[in-house]
């Protein structure tokens, strides 16, 4: 309760100034979640607000977001990405090495250059993944996924969907070792 209140007085404060100050991944009290009830909600765009959806998903992490991308252009998600670096949080990213070398709106260079490490997948035709996974290995993970690219037509050219499912650990598990293989196999994206 005590670290609630000097956290909305810090943003309080932070706001009057000016200035904008991320807490730290440990302000947010991550290690004392209870079990999350399972839940799980759908968004379609461009009817839904997909993407206001996974930014939402992205400011409540506190420990670890692995990402698996297709194509990476979505300036506010990428915000979002670095907004959690910024708070401590241990964000990876996987997406596809033929999408970021045919697109010079890949926001990937970005990520990396604010030391987020980024991999590239060459392995198959399509690295067709579009996966969040947050607190992978906890009891209260969330796993982000469906046809919903990260990118400004998903939301608002597309006909797509966002799946958004809390609370279920083992589900979650198998998400996050299908990333650490398709990590393994991946090369890492390298600064020019």
């Amino acid at each position: 309760m005590i670290r609630r209140a000097l956290s909305c007085c810090l943003a309080v404060v932070t706001l009057l100034a000016g200035t904008a100050t991320v807490l730290p991944a440990s302000a947010r009290d991550c290690a004392h979640q209870p079990p999350a009830t399972p839940a799980t909600d759908v968004y379609f765009s461009p009817w839904d607000d997909a993407q206001q959806q996974l930014l939402k998903v992205l400011d409540e992490a506190c420990s670890q977001v692995l990402v698996q991308a297709f194509l990476l252009t979505s300036r506010e998600i990428a915000g979002g990405l670095l907004a959690a670096h910024r708070r401590g949080v241990n964000v990876q990213v996987l997406a596809d090495a033929r999408q970021h070398a045919e697109h010079p709106a890949s926001l990937l260079p970005r990520l990396r250059d604010a030391g987020i490490p980024v991999w590239l997948e060459s392995r198959y035709r399509n690295a067709h993944n579009k996966v969040v996974i947050i607190y992978a290995y906890s009891a209260v993970p969330v796993i982000v996924t469906g046809s919903y690219n990260f990118t400004w037509g998903a939301q608002h050219l597309n006909a797509e969907n966002l799946l958004i499912i809390r609370g279920q650990p083992s589900l979650a598990e198998r998400y996050a070792r299908n990333w650490e293989r398709h990590r393994a196999e991946a090369a890492s994206l390298m600064a020019p």
